[in-house]
């Protein structure tokens, strides 16, 4: 069954609004062959809630690509990726644990309730600036330059180069989901190295009040980051530290402008904004899929038999609306709870970034809801452009009337 169903998940109907698409692999399907190539690998995909809670705690599986056998194939866009991609997100055990300890001595609670007034600040000032006309895009005019900036600032980066890092990371993460330009995502993530070696040379002579800083000295038992998982820390935080908050942000004001009662609701009961951030995370999250896993050894599923070296992700938007899971889950409540979605993975490489972006979210579409009340789709839903991958689920624009 895995291999009749033909379901297109580049085509763009199911990129904007893939969730039938999931119901039907779920009900008929749960283990599926995606038809197209993500990171250069076909994957197989499941969409049930129990399924992705083992399989994102099975031991069969890695995070590391470099426990597989080599296939002789070292193009530019591996050597590129490689480069950049030794970060808790893509290694197992013990690497994993002393990665994430030291990010936790660095990247801490104290330190991000710290941000919630210059978060505030920031969206203030971006909203004084659409204000300005009828119209605005609010990912590229709020949604993006929001979590940019903080988390530009956060690691001490200085303003007029924050918008290198945007072009960077979509290079890198879009063009490199897809393989559509090894060269320039290669180049991309050169660019990248270069700039952050010259930054972590500065902080070792001349240590600021920053991230980098704060990296470049971090210690645990004796052990510091070294110099390539020191770039792919920075490149990690910067992605999950801004992609997931313009897709959450969007996403988010989207659900709420398409049920106009919980916006209601939400814009009476601001307090309310803890749970509807958990039912946006649930209902349409920033994420549309877990980050990579490898099979170690073949692994057996629902008759199938995934060889030894594939890709297996988990859908994170089927899985958060299994009705095995969530009562009534294709309904936006936005007090709903509990709430144990996966939007944020699950298991011991749940995402690090989350209480950021849960704040920034937070902060965000309060004071959009408080500033703009007559904030409206400016196109047709069917006109909006989403990024077309598995991984962020997330629209590339979304023109709005002020």
């Amino acid at each position: 069954m895995a291999e009749r169903l033909e379901i297109d998940f580049l085509d763009p109907n199911i990129l904007r609004n893939p969730h039938p698409a999931l119901t039907q692999l779920r009900e008929v399907s749960p283990l599926y062959h995606v038809q197209h190539v993500e990171m250069g690998s076909r994957p197989w995909l499941l969409t049930r809630y129990d399924d992705a809670l083992k399989i994102l705690s099975d031991d069969r599986l890695s995070k590391d690509r470099m426990r597989l056998p080599k296939t002789g194939n070292n193009n530019m866009l591996d050597s590129a990726a490689a480069s950049i991609n030794r970060h808790m997100l893509t290694v197992d055990p013990p690497d994993h644990t002393r990665l994430r300890g030291l990010i936790h001595k660095a990247f801490t609670p104290r330190m991000i309730r710290e941000l919630e007034g210059r978060i505030q600040e920031i969206s203030d000032t971006l909203i004084d600036e659409m204000l300005k006309d009828e119209q605005a895009d609010l990912i590229a005019d709020f949604a993006v330059p929001l979590p940019v900036t903080v988390i530009a600032e956060l690691l001490g980066i200085p303003m007029e180069d924050q918008e290198k890092f945007r072009q960077w990371s979509q290079t890198i993460v879009l063009e490199g989901l897809s393989n559509s330009n090894p060269e320039k995502v290669a180049t991309a993530a050169l660019e990248f190295i270069m700039y952050f070696h010259q930054m972590f040379d500065e902080r070792r002579e001349n240590p600021q009040d920053d991230l980098i800083s704060a990296l470049v000295q971090v210690e645990e038992a004796g052990e510091k980051l070294d110099q390539q998982e020191l770039i792919s820390m920075v490149f990690l935080l910067l992605v999950a530290g801004h992609e997931t908050t313009v897709n959450l942000i969007g996403n988010g004001m989207l659900n709420l402008l398409q049920n106009p009662e919980q916006l209601e609701k939400l814009r009476q009961n601001p307090d309310m904004i803890k749970t509807a951030i958990e039912e946006m995370l649930r209902y349409d999250g920033p994420v549309g899929s877990s980050t990579m896993r490898w099979s170690l050894e073949p692994v057996e599923m629902y008759g199938q038999v995934i060889p030894a070296g594939d890709m297996i992700l988990t859908s994170l938007l089927g899985a958060n609306r299994d009705p095995e899971a969530f009562k009534n889950p294709d309904m936006f409540d936005i007090t709903r709870t509990p709430n144990k979605h996966i939007a944020f993975g699950f298991g011991i490489h749940y995402c690090v970034g989350a209480p950021l972006a849960r704040l920034e979210g937070a902060i965000a579409i309060n004071t959009l809801l408080r500033r703009v009340p007559d904030l409206a789709l400016a196109v047709d839903i069917n006109e909006l452009n989403w990024n077309a991958t598995l991984l962020l689920h997330g629209m590339k624009s979304m023109p709005v009337r002020i």
